[in-house]
C-alpha cells in the first residue's frame, strides 16, 4: 500500500471514530492535529503526500501523523513491492472464508482494545463457530425495522439496582457457551 492510501485510509478510519460516517476531510484533518497536537500540517501538503506528489514524509511530520493517528511511524511509508499484509498460509489460499473472517474479526478487537465491550463482542464473535451467519444474522437484524431497538431493550436492559452488571456479564456468558462448541 502507497503513503498516500495509507493517509487516506487514517482520514476513513479517524471519521468513523468521531462518529462523522464519512471520512475526515483533508481540512479537517489538518484543524483536529493543530487542536489536539499542536502540530502544523497544511492541507496543500497533505495532499500532495496523497497524490504521491511528495513520496516521503519529514520526520516532522511523520510523527506528528503518527501521534495523532496512533500508528507506529514506521507504518506511514510506501510498503515494499510484492509485500502482502496477510498471513502466507492466507496468500496460498488455504484458509476459508471463516477463518479470513475471524481473523478479521481478532485484528479489529486489537485495534479496538480500548473500547473493552466492543473488543469483547468482537473476540466473541470471532470464536464462534459460523461467524459469517451471525454477521449476516446482525444484517438481517439492522435492516428490520424496529427490531434492533427492542432486541437492545431485551438484551442489554438498563443496569438496575437488583441486577449488577457482574451478575448479567455472568449470565450472558453463559448464555453464550453453548455456541462456541470448542473453537479456538
Amino acid at each position: 500500500m502507497k503513503l498516500g492510501d495509507k493517509i487516506r485510509y487514517l482520514r476513513e478510519v479517524e471519521g468513523s471514530l468521531r462518529g462523522l460516517g464519512r471520512a475526515l476531510n483533508q481540512q479537517e484533518l489538518v484543524r483536529a492535529i493543530e487542536a489536539e497536537t499542536g502540530g502544523k500540517i497544511s492541507q496543500s501538503y497533505l495532499s500532495q503526500i496523497e497524490s504521491g506528489a511528495r513520496p516521503h514524509l519529514t520526520n516532522t511530520t511523520r510523527q506528528t501523523l503518527a501521534g495523532f493517528f496512533k500508528v507506529h511511524p514506521g507504518y506511514l511509508v510506501d510498503d515494499p513491492e510484492g509485500y502482502h499484509p496477510e498471513l502466507q498460509s492466507e496468500a496460498l489460499g488455504m484458509a476459508t472464508i471463516e477463518d479470513k473472517l475471524d481473523l478479521w474479526l481478532v485484528d479489529g478487537a486489537e485495534k479496538f482494545r480500548r473500547d473493552a465491550t466492543l473488543k469483547h463482542a468482537l473476540l466473541t464473535l470471532a470464536r464462534h463457530d459460523k461467524s459469517r451467519d451471525c454477521l449476516l444474522l446482525l444484517e438481517a437484524v439492522i435492516e428490520t425495522p424496529g427490531l434492533m431497538p427492542r432486541l437492545m431493550e431485551v438484551l442489554r436492559p438498563a443496569k438496575s439496582s437488583a441486577v449488577s452488571e457482574q451478575e448479567t456479564t455472568g449470565a450472558l456468558e453463559e448464555a453464550k457457551t453453548p455456541a462456541r462448541k470448542g473453537k479456538r
